[in-house]
């Protein structure tokens, strides 16, 4: 027997992180630094802690609760959105408080891509909010008037003026005493890109209010990073920073979409195809392209969740092929790239508290958190990022997006994208992926319902109520007409096949169980992924056991 893809169960383990991975005497900051491999082991303030983590794990708690149908984890929820509050300074910018773990107070545009989207969820809760209004109006504003406006091209052979807009700062950082000092910068150089990441949320803010001052921020980003940045090249191939690329490319379909500009999506899904290019199939994404050896590289869950966003992105577009890829990313890397075993780590309990350092149960708090860096096989603790503060923040956006699309209507067909065990008011789904060849459907209501047809469903067969059917096909996705109660099976051979693939500059042997990776060799350490088997080590505390208490640092008790 084998684990089946369980996107609940996740949502559970981050939301159990997000709201004990956090500060209480600091209004529930959150640790972003944490380091397991250290005996005792620890977890740490740093300055993002309170720059974009207070908005990528609020619009990531707020994720996971949505999915849960849960009003638990509201008493975090509301600090990180005290802290997203405040902090606020000139040009409508985001800084940081001064805290001792703090050293330059300055707002980062990178930081806003983060920043952004916590306060676009935060106006969708909350839409008669006048000061958060207020604080997004004034953000969006203020970076356009600090932007490089390039009007005219002055070239050798003459002055030619530019016929779009095309917007670009002048550096990555914004010191809060003393403005853009060109002295200081980040260091993380690709300054084009990372400035860009806040595309997206530009352009979400424009479809929710449509606010004129954001797309046209938006489209001066865009047209600066596919022109004058030279930063891709003729194919949208790029050198550096996976997760800022692949993130521009979810804002850019985006923005095609909304402006009905075809050479954007076309763009968009150009770096989407090159990432996919250096990626594997089941969902392992490189934190940089052609910057380490690829032996070097490691899987960022903030780049999983990009290219799952940007999939989804492009399906709205027509691309529908794009659905495989969401499924194998979704089942596989993502939830492998989850910590869900911690009996490796060391605690001592007996140490207090202090200094912006916490060793109170790390290993039980730590439950439900994201790598920033695995390999294929494994995590390795002594990486930096083992866990990541940043993908904490970014998964439950996949997750919630996932959840949102395993089950749509598709031109008045509810169909079947993402196997998985789900129920609402018109439909219970139930998947035996990996165990059985099996997926179904209990309809709640008279409709068509159906299941989108992938090639790894091999010999599949129909049936209604337990007899055999031919069912219609229709744009890759095979239908019945049913009633109430009716319940509507796929059924499909499911055998175990060993696939090789490099993955990393290494050759791994991938066993295949339709779309479930269920084993790999070679097997990695210290964590080792893909132990899919039921005799593989029990998680604790097991994700059924958690039971939430809604206090913000206390980890989950365990039913007797």
């Amino acid at each position: 027997m084998f684990e089946t893809f369980n996107p609940i169960q996740s949502a559970k383990l981050v939301h159990h992180y997000i709201t004990n991975m956090v500060d209480e005497a600091q209004d529930n900051l959150p640790y972003w630094l944490l380091l397991p491999n250290k005996k005792p082991a620890e977890a740490a303030h740093c300055r993002v802690d309170d720059a974009e983590l207070v908005g990528s794990w609020y619009e990531g708690l707020v994720s996971a609760m949505e999915m849960l149908g849960t009003n638990e984890g509201d008493e975090v929820k509301q600090s990180l959105r005290r802290h997203l509050m405040k902090s606020w300074g000139e040009h409508g910018l985001r800084f940081c408080e001064k805290y001792p773990w703090t050293h330059t107070v300055h707002s980062s545009f990178h930081e806003m891509g983060y920043i952004l989207p916590g306060l676009n969820k935060i106006s969708e809760e909350y839409p008669d909010d006048e000061e958060v209004e207020m604080r997004i109006s004034n953000l969006i504003k203020g970076m356009r008037s600090l932007v490089i406006e390039r009007k005219v091209r002055t070239f050798w052979s003459g002055d030619y003026n530019e016929e779009v807009s095309i917007y670009e700062f002048p550096n990555d950082v914004y010191l809060k005493d003393g403005g853009f000092d060109l002295t200081r910068h980040t260091g993380r150089g690709e300054q084009a890109i990372r400035n860009a990441v806040m595309l997206q949320a530009l352009v979400r803010r424009y479809e929710l209010k449509h606010d004129e001052n954001a797309l046209d921020l938006a489209i001066g980003i865009a047209n600066y990073v596919l022109g004058p940045s030279r930063y891709f090249n003729y194919k949208m191939e790029y050198f550096g920073h996976v997760h800022s690329a692949t993130w521009f490319a979810c804002g850019l379909v985006k923005l095609g979409r909304l402006t009905d500009n075809k050479e954007y999506i076309e763009k968009g899904k150009a770096i989407y195809d090159y990432t996919r290019s250096i990626s594997s199939s089941f969902g392992w994404v490189p934190e940089y392209a052609q910057w380490h050896p690829m032996s070097e590289e490691h899987c960022e869950t903030c780049c999983i969740r990009d290219m799952i966003i940007c999939a989804d992105e492009l399906i709205r577009c027509g691309y529908t092929e794009y659905w495989n890829d969401i499924n194998l990313f979704a089942r596989n890397q993502l939830m492998e790239n989850q910590v869900k075993y911690t009996g490796y780590v060391v605690c001592d309990n007996t140490k207090p508290d202090g200094n912006g350092i916490t060793y109170r149960d790390i290993d039980k708090r730590m439950i439900g958190g994201f790598t920033g860096g695995s390999e294929p096989d494994s995590i390795s603790l002594t990486r930096f990022r083992s866990i990541a503060g940043c993908c904490v923040g970014t998964a439950p956006v996949a997750l919630k997006t996932i959840w949102d699309d395993a089950l749509l209507d598709e031109n008045g067909i509810l169909c079947v994208n993402i196997p998985c065990d789900k129920e609402t008011d018109k439909y219970k789904m139930e998947s035996f992926i990996p165990n059985e060849g099996k997926v179904k459907v209990t309809a709640k209501l008279k409709g068509k319902f159906g299941f989108r047809m992938y090639e790894w469903i091999d010999t599949p067969e129909f049936y209604l109520n337990g007899n055999k059917i031919e069912a219609e096909v229709k744009n890759g996705i095979a239908f019945a007409e049913l009633n109430d109660n009716d319940v509507f099976e796929l059924c499909f051979r499911l055998e175990t096949v060993a696939k090789k693939e490099i993955v990393r500059d290494t050759e791994y042997t991938v066993y295949w169980r339709g779309c479930d990776v269920v084993d790999m060799t070679p097997r990695g350490e210290h964590v080792r992924l893909y132990q899919r088997d039921t005799d593989a080590p029990k998680y604790y505390p097991l994700p059924e056991d958690v039971v939430y208490t809604g206090a913000a640092n206390m980890g989950p008790t365990q039913q007797k």
